[in-house]
């Protein structure tokens, strides 16, 4: 497995080693040492799966407080668009974000800490996304921001016209007016 640093400390994109032969391709999508060996320890303790269509874009979604998550994120099949923000008052990378492109093809994984907004928008015509989750789902602890939020400067790749939402991200406030986010705490 190949790690690859990002801009902003903790985000890290993974690149799985394939072994390929004219059958196909086999390689480990997760192993607990070899993920703890490169990024650190995290227990997993859900996985999650969606599909959808081009233009869908989901988030900026985050978990609050002691239902915060880690994600590891990756596309089984299809494209995706996937964004990470820091969310971590007084972060020295506040509001910057990480997009890379997940796909079915480059096999490529993004981990996600605590912390951090995350969204995708889809690229292709269907995408099946799949991710792990350290902490469990709690609706009460629900955060997000709006997708579009000027200040955060995403380049989501998809005509605005094109974007479809779900009810709650098209009323997500920007960063600078959401409550309740993290503090950083270094390293």
């Amino acid at each position: 497995m190949n790690v690859l640093k990002t801009h902003i400390e903790g985000v890290v994109i993974l690149e799985p080693t394939l072994f390929g032969d004219p059958r196909g391709y086999f390689f480990e999508s997760f192993s607990r040492r070899r993920f703890e060996e490169a990024v650190g320890a995290v227990d997993f303790v859900q996985d999650n799966e969606s599909r959808s269509g081009y233009g869908v874009v989901r988030g900026l979604h985050f978990q609050r407080g002691e239902y915060a998550q880690a994600k590891l994120v990756r596309v089984v099949e299809g494209c995706v668009l996937d964004v990470a923000v820091d969310i971590r008052r007084g972060s020295p990378t506040f509001g910057c974000h990480v997009a890379v492109e997940l796909s079915g093809d480059n096999h490529r994984q993004l981990f996600i800490p605590r912390g951090f907004a995350h969204g995708f928008a889809v690229l292709s015509d269907t995408a099946l996304f799949q991710y792990k989750c350290d902490n469990y789902y709690a609706p009460q602890a629900e955060g997000g921001i709006a997708w579009n939020d000027p200040a955060l400067g995403i380049d989501w790749r998809i005509p605005a016209d094109k974007v479809l939402l779900s009810e709650k991200d098209r009323h997500r406030p920007v960063l600078a007016e959401t409550p309740e986010l993290f503090e950083y705490r270094k390293p």
